[in-house]
């Protein structure tokens, strides 16, 4: 009964079988349907996972010399694995939430900037 509490019961038309997922697992499952009804590309990785500077990269819409120097400078944590950087999924997860972030508050920022100097935006 406890499981009830954080799970969801789904039944299998097909067997009749009743499942019981947990509620994360739906929507997780709910988010996969949607991106795939909207014809983008899904991919679950965990986030323990170690990626390379190229998909990085990709992740973060960003060229590879690019993020090889955010590696170097230190805003990325990376380890080398001979002479190839490898970087945690959730690592890079965690600069493009700060960077999210740090975007939010600058426009927050600009915006109270262009209220006090009265540029006519209301």
């Amino acid at each position: 009964k406890g499981s009830k509490a954080k799970g969801v019961k789904i039944k299998i038309q097909e067997t009749g079988e009743n499942i019981i997922i947990p509620k994360k697992a739906l929507a997780l499952l709910s988010a996969i349907l949607q991106n795939m009804a909207e014809g983008k590309s899904i991919s679950i990785i965990p986030s323990d996972s170690e990626i390379s500077t190229q998909q990085a990269a990709d992740m973060l819409n960003i060229s590879r010399p690019h993020l090889v120097k955010l590696l170097e400078a230190g805003a990325i944590p990376f380890k080398k694995v001979g002479s190839h950087r490898r970087i945690l999924l959730k690592d890079i997860l965690n600069y493009e939430e700060s960077l999210k972030t740090e975007r939010e508050k600058q426009l927050g920022f600009l915006a109270k900037q262009a209220q006090d100097l009265n540029l006519g935006y209301e």
